[in-house]
């Protein structure tokens, strides 16, 4: 195929904006002569798929050759990193925060090894995400180099198929299916997650005839379901009514029903428990909102939960750290779970599921409720009066570590800040400029949800489902790819920073503005407190190297590091500098870890880990949920 007619196509496409308008306009035949690698571009196209981020290799040179030649058309762009894992963690991160798709590019082997490793963030957080890896040729005529080395045949679609949905191009006119089932995969309400699509070297740059550009698929977006029988929100409030402790424990599927589940908790006299990702979905400074849940939930988010006696799941699974390993509901005599995966809305015993999309349901029960004349609360029930006193005792526990004084740190030889009061200085001062603030796995993630205080969606942004490090930093990456992008905030241990610094130098080349804030305790802080916790000892989670991080980030040209000193003082005017800067920083902050109790947010939630599984477990089938 000559680059001339793909150029014409390329123009064509750009100029009347789309594939079925160039040709209704007669700009282009419906029938094309084109390879496969350029069928696979104009399909995602069709997708509206404009950004690819990866690593190019030896398995994808011809899908780059038609990336170059649409990219010079506007159509497209390639983001080329350094590392394959940090552009899964910006393409799953791009998806969350603003809806746009994109697909991570690279070839099989250890590429392919490092993006399928990222893309558990996207299929842990039910994220459409394209993965395209360059497969081993289909004459299998030796082994291919970077291939999985045995005598079988698509062992990397195996590999895939594990992760997510996968297809491999091992017949030219099979890309037409191959898109479709991708379309559905990634754009699936409550089904999404990377979808791997295999192109084998030798496949690409085969020519497929006549090739119909009109029956390449679109986008795939379903219309919202929800229940057709009011009987089921007749049965939901009966047991509202017959309860006296309910408690709406909300996850990622609630996005966009804020105002629903406030106007729900007030006609049943409900509270709001978030999980870690559904911060700012019902505002902060709602009366009914609990914060937090969890395992590393807040103090009056867990006792809520621990007391109800109806719980209302909207929109979430039941992750181990999200429910106490399913520990939480000691008192539930009954579960209502609203999720459009009827795996998810069954999961609990004794559940009324509604199946369907959470807003729509929530609308339809409000409803019902309308027409049963069921209007909010007039004052509040002993069992919100109860919470509400929770929070309180909860907020003078937020304040007391905030104003903890820097901490006498051994490792430091001086005293530093705490972890909370660092978090606390880095999130007000983020929140005032409007930034969003990503967070990374770690201590930095299980303090930094208990200390926001979000009033709207979109506000923080953390990897809850895989608790990947190294997800915040790579994240920054999206500050380059939309077109209006808020300003970011990477929150990051040290030990997340080092898993994927590679966003120092793919920040300065793509046009990253933003900021990586590192919180360096020198050691993994949430495994050494666990260790401590169970078996009253530590055992390597930490090293006796110093790094200069200031330095490192200093010694690329166009990142500036800053140090963040030691004081609430000091840290407030390197964070204020380095938001000045226009490009990417990072601020170095040296923070406290230790015994003393100032020193972090605190346990209130049971997990199933280490030396406590067998007393969770038996709580749990105590239980019986």
């Amino acid at each position: 195929m000559t680059e001339p007619s793909r150029q014409v196509r390329a123009q064509a496409i750009a100029a009347h904006g789309s594939i079925g308008k160039a040709v209704s306009a007669g700009a282009l035949s419906s029938l094309q002569d084109l390879t496969v690698s350029e069928a696979l571009v104009l399909g995602l196209l069709n997708q509206d798929v404009r950004t690819y981020i990866g690593v190019l290799g030896h398995g994808t040179t011809d899908i780059a050759e038609v990336l170059r030649v649409y990219e010079a058309q506007g159509l497209v762009r390639m983001l080329n990193v350094r590392h394959e894992t940090a552009a899964a963690h910006a393409a799953t991160a791009l998806r969350l925060l603003s809806g746009q798709k994109a697909a991570v590019i690279t070839s099989i082997g250890p590429g392919a090894m490092q993006a399928f490793a990222g893309s558990l963030a996207a299929a842990s957080n039910g994220v459409g995400v394209y993965h395209i890896y360059g497969d081993e040729t289909t004459h299998d005529e030796g082994f291919n180099m970077q291939q999985i080395p045995r005598d079988e045949q698509g062992l990397f679609l195996q590999l895939c198929r594990s992760m997510g949905g996968a297809y491999a191009l091992y017949e030219p006119k099979s890309i037409f299916t191959a898109l479709r089932r991708g379309a559905v995969h990634t754009g699936t309400p409550g089904g999404s997650g990377p979808f791997f699509l295999l192109a084998p070297m030798n496949v690409q740059p085969q020519v497929i005839r006549d090739c119909n550009l009109l029956e390449l698929p679109g986008s795939w977006d379903p219309p919202a379901t929800a229940v057709a029988s009011a009987e089921v929100f007749a049965e939901a409030t009966r047991l509202a009514h017959s309860s006296a402790r309910t408690a709406l424990k909300i996850g990622n599927g609630a996005r966009g029903c804020g105002k629903l589940l406030v106007d729900l908790a007030r006609r049943l006299d409900a509270v709001i428990v978030s999980g870690p990702s559904s911060l700012g979905i019902v505002p902060y400074s709602e009366p009914r909102n609990l914060s937090v849940g969890g395992s590393k939930g807040s103090l009056c988010g867990n006792a809520a939960m621990n007391d109800a006696d109806l719980v209302i799941v909207v929109g979430a699974r039941a992750v181990c750290q999200w429910d106490c390993s399913g520990t939480a509901w000691k008192q539930a005599e009954q579960i209502i779970n609203l999720n459009v995966n009827p795996h998810h809305a069954g999961h609990y015993n004794r559940t009324l599921p509604v199946v369907g999309d959470a807003k729509a349901n929530l609308a339809g029960w409000l409803q019902y409720l309308d027409a049963a004349g069921v209007t909010s609360a007039m004052g509040d029930s002993a069992w919100v009066t109860a919470c509400t006193a929770k929070r309180r005792e909860w907020e003078v526990f937020k304040q007391e570590r905030y104003a903890c004084p820097p901490l006498h740190d051994p490792v430091w030889g001086t005293a530093v800040l705490t972890q909370p009061a660092a978090l606390r200085i880095a999130v007000a001062a983020a929140d005032a400029i409007g930034a969003v603030k990503l967070f990374d796995a770690g201590d930095v993630q299980a303090n930094g949800f208990q200390i926001v205080e979000d009033e709207g969606e979109g506000q923080s942004l953390s990897d809850t489902g895989a608790s990947y490090m190294g997800f915040a930093c790579s994240a920054l990456l999206c500050t380059a790819i939309l077109e209006e992008s808020p300003y970011m905030v990477a929150f990051s241990g040290d030990g997340s920073f080092t898993m994927n610094p590679q966003i120092l130098v793919d920040g300065v080349e793509h046009g990253v503005t933003g900021c990586i804030v590192v919180f360096d305790n020198r050691r993994m802080g949430a495994i050494s407190g666990l260790q401590l916790a169970q078996y009253d000892a530590e055992y390597k989670t930490s090293d006796s190297v110093a790094v200069d991080y200031v330095a490192m980030a200093n010694a690329i040209r166009g990142v500036r590091g800053i140090h963040g000193g030691t004081t609430a003082a000091e840290f407030r005017e390197a964070l204020a500098s380095a938001f000045r800067y226009p490009g990417l920083s990072l601020v170095h902050v040296p923070v406290y870890c230790g015994p003393d109790e100032l020193g972090g947010m605190g346990v209130f939630g049971d997990w199933n880990v280490g030396n406590w599984c067998e007393r969770v477990q038996a709580e749990h089938h105590r239980i019986g949920l």
